[in-house]
């Protein structure tokens, strides 16, 4: 059965105004001290951020106990400090980042100036294992169109920096300002992607192949696929089930390619006027459906998702909890939806924020009340679209 394991980024807030903070300096010491070597956390590129990353799994039951355990402890660590953890993809509230310590990160901000500073955005990639280098690069080549649909069940940045950006996942807009990002074409054999990479990082645009940012694309690290198109989730059900509909895109893709069955040939700029869709509507609208690339309710996208998956998921044992998760989540509304939902009843943005690192701690499958009450101030409803 194959490995799943997942990489969250969360955003450090202040508690009482929901302003990021750059406190991951000091979380990370606190982490240490807790228990060298046991966590598994990590610096990024701002100092407003937190990384963490499961260990592989083959039950996802277990996967996702390890998400609600590992953004357990990152908000222990963050309280220590004076600062909490929020699953955010984007900050509702104004900021303005600081960048991480580092030779690596230095690089990035010269190299790329403003498009480097305004990257304070939070991911979830999702690592699924693979037996060989054949095999992975046949399973990107046959995922590509269903990617965008894993954006639209993980969009959760509709805010950006005091306004609202009118796109359910404005994260991923921003993520595409690296010049490496997103979709690709077809590749056919490891030897063509090996060589791609390599010519990327010949340019010098790129520093390594750590930033090659294709949407879905070989580990440098580990024998796996590492999917990158999603938001970090709000809820860490969603998050699982991110995971569980990725390792069944990875197990159906790489029967099809066992199979001999050739990988649909759509265009990359087909696919990403299927991402920008996706980023645009989330799950409140329509997106391209993945065969045929027209206009679907976001609801028959997903469908079709599962369907697509469905004889991997059923023979993994994970079809049953992933329709049941995905119902759900049509139900209650993705990140981006609820984050809507929350700044109608409260006009608060600092509201938003309080409820969200609530909801990030939230036990899977346990309801809570509604989000905590702040006192909005003068500069905390959202200003014109941004």
């Amino acid at each position: 059965m194959r490995t799943v394991g997942v990489e969250e980024e969360l955003l450090l807030v202040d508690p009482d105004t929901g302003e990021p903070r750059a406190m991951s300096g000091a979380v990370l010491a606190r982490a240490e001290a807790d228990g060298p070597g046991r966590d598994v956390f990590e610096r990024e590129l701002f100092g407003q951020m937190l990384e963490f990353a499961t260990h592989p799994q083959t039950d996802m039951a277990a996967l996702g106990a390890e998400i609600a355990r590992c953004r357990a402890e990152a908000a222990r660590h963050a309280a220590e400090t004076g600062c909490a953890v929020a699953a955010l993809a984007s900050s509702p509230m104004p900021v303005d980042p600081s960048f991480a310590a580092s030779p690596r990160y230095r690089w990035m901000a010269e190299q790329y100036g403003i498009a480097a500073r305004e990257q304070l955005v939070c991911g979830c990639h999702v690592h699924v294992g693979v037996e060989s280098d054949e095999e992975a690069v046949a399973v990107v080549d046959r995922i590509r169109p269903w990617l965008p649909v894993l954006l639209a069940i993980s969009s959760n940045s509709p805010f950006w920096h005091g306004r609202d950006s009118r796109y359910a996942s404005y994260r991923s807009r921003v993520w595409g300002r690296w010049p490496s990002a997103g979709p690709t074409g077809l590749f056919g054999t490891p030897e063509r992607y090996h060589r791609l990479v390599a010519d990327m990082v010949d340019t010098g645009v790129v520093l390594d192949e750590g930033m090659v940012y294709f949407d879905a694309r070989l580990s440098a690290r580990y024998p796996t696929v590492e999917i990158r198109v999603a938001d970090v989730c709000l809820h860490a059900d969603t998050a699982r089930l991110l995971a569980t509909l990725a390792r069944g895109l990875v197990e159906t893709a790489a029967r099809a390619w066992r199979a001999g069955r050739a990988p649909a040939d759509h265009d990359v700029s087909l696919l990403r006027l299927a991402a920008w869709q996706a980023a645009r509507a989330g799950l409140a609208g329509e997106l391209l459906h993945p065969v045929t690339l027209r206009r679907q309710p976001a609801g028959t996208a997903v469908e079709a998702l599962l369907d697509h998956v469905g004889e991997a998921l059923a023979d993994l044992g994970d079809l049953g909890p992933a329709r049941s998760a995905a119902a759900a989540l049509l139900r209650r509304g993705n990140g981006a939806q609820v984050q809507r939902e929350s700044l109608e009843r409260t006009g608060s943005l600092r509201d938003v924020v309080a409820l969200c690192v609530r909801l990030t701690q939230e036990a899977p499958g346990v309801p809570q009340p509604p989000g905590d009450r702040c006192s909005p101030g003068p500069s905390d409803s959202p200003g014109p679209p941004a």
